[in-house]
C-alpha cells in the first residue's frame, strides 16, 4: 500500500519554518508577529526588485519576500506615503512571511502593512543571498514529493538497498542479518521516499520507529542500542530493490541473470531483483552477493552478459568448425 505524501508534511506553515530551521536561519521577531499559521504553499523566494517601483508584472503573490539592503536604500529615498503605497502593492495577504536581512531595521511603513495583511515579518543578521540559498535549499527539501511503502531499507557495501515482500517472508529477518555483519539500517515497515533532481531517490524513516526492528517471536529491537550507532543511518540514496517471495516450484527463475527488472518511485526506476526464500537458502548472503555484483554493474562489468557473449562465440566458432569439416 503507497500514500502519496507532498513534502511529507500535508501543511507546512510559518510556524514549522520558525521551529524547524530559525535557528539555521537566525530568525528574530518583529512587531508584525502575527499570521504564524499561514501555509508555505511554494519552494519559491523573491526579492521584491522592480515591484517596489510600481512595475508588478512579475510579482508572485504566494512567495516570501526578502528585503535587504538596496530595497531598504531605496524604501528611504521615498516620501512616506509613497513609501506605504509600494508597500501595499508589494506585501499583500497571499504572501506567507517577509524577511529583512542584514539585521536591518524594517521601515514603519513595511511593519504597517505587514500587520494589515496578517503576514508575519522577521528579521536575519544573514546577507540577502545567503538568507535565499539557505531557504532555496530548506524549502527544496520540504516540498519534494514524497510517498511511503512498506519494506525495509538498509545500506550494505555503500548501497540504498529497499527490501519488499509480502509480511512474514523475512525482511526483518534479512536486514537482522546484514546488520549482524556489519551493514546498516535507515527504516523498518515503513519507507519514505523522497524524489530530489540533484540526488535521486532518497529513502529515511519515520521519527517513531526510528533505529527499531520489528522481529517476529522476539518483538521490538533498538538495533542502536543493541549493535552500536554506526549500525544505523538516518537516510540514505535507494539504488536496488530487493522483493522477497516464497519459493513456487511452479515458477521459472532466472539463473544466468540476462533479465533486468526495474520498478519505478516517483518517476525514477530503479533496479529491482526478485529473490525466492525457502529453508536451506542464505538469504543474507544472496542478498550481499546481489548488492556486490549490482556494484560490477555500475562499474561496467557485467558477468552474465560476458558469459553470454563467451558462449555465442563459442557456438559460432563451432559451427564454423563443422563447415570445415
Amino acid at each position: 500500500m503507497v500514500d502519496v505524501l507532498y513534502g511529507g508534511l500535508l501543511k507546512f506553515k510559518v510556524e514549522n519554518l520558525w521551529d524547524q530551521y530559525g535557528e539555521m536561519l537566525e530568525l528574530s521577531a518583529t512587531k508584525a508577529q502575527g499570521g504564524m499559521d499561514r501555509l508555505i504553499k511554494g519552494s519559491h523566494v523573491q526579492r521584491p526588485g522592480l515591484s517596489l517601483a510600481g512595475y508588478a508584472m512579475g510579482k508572485k503573490g504566494n512567495r516570501i519576500l526578502i528585503f535587504g539592503k538596496m530595497e531598504l536604500a531605496y524604501l528611504k529615498e521615498l516620501s512616506p506615503k509613497v513609501r506605504l503605497q509600494r508597500l501595499e502593492g508589494v506585501v499583500t495577504d497571499g504572501n506567507p512571511l517577509v524577511i529583512v536581512s542584514r539585521g536591518l531595521t524594517p521601515p514603519k511603513e513595511l511593519v504597517k502593512q505587514c500587520q494589515k495583511v496578517g503576514v508575519p515579518l522577521f528579521r536575519s543578521p544573514l546577507k540577502s543571498m545567503n538568507l535565499i540559498s539557505k531557504l532555496t535549499v530548506i524549502l527544496a527539501e520540504t516540498f519534494a514529493p514524497s510517498i511511503s511503502v512498506h519494506g525495509t531499507l538498509v545500506e550494505a557495501y555503500g548501497i540504498g538497498v529497499l527490501i519488499q515482500g509480502d509480511s512474514s517472508v523475512g525482511k526483518s529477518e534479512a536486514a537482522l542479518g546484514l546488520i549482524e555483519r556489519g551493514h546498516r539500517l535507515i527504516s523498518d515497515d515503513v519507507v519514505l521516499l523522497r524524489g530530489k533532481e540533484e540526488q535521486g531517490l532518497i529513502g529515511s524513516g519515520p521519527e517513531l520507529n526510528k533505529h527499531l526492528l520489528e522481529l517476529r517471536g522476539i518483538g521490538i529491537v533498538n538495533v542502536a542500542h543493541l549493535f552500536g550507532a554506526v549500525s544505523v543511518r538516518k537516510e540514505v540514496p535507494v539504488d536496488l530493490v530487493i522483493h522477497l517471495e516464497d519459493w513456487d516450484e511452479t515458477h521459472y527463475y532466472d539463473r544466468v541473470g540476462l533479465e533486468e527488472r526495474f520498478t519505478e518511485f516517483l518517476g525514477t526506476r530503479v533496479p529491482l531483483y526478485l529473490h525466492p526464500v525457502k529453508p536451506g537458502r542464505d538469504i543474507v548472503l544472496l542478498i550481499e552477493t546481489t548488492i556486490l555484483n549490482h556494484r560490477l554493474k555500475m562499474m561496467g562489468y557485467h558477468s552474465a552478459k560476458e558469459f553470454n557473449q563467451k558462449l555465442l562465440e563459442e557456438i559460432a566458432r563451432k559451427k564454423e568448425v563443422g563447415r570445415e569439416g
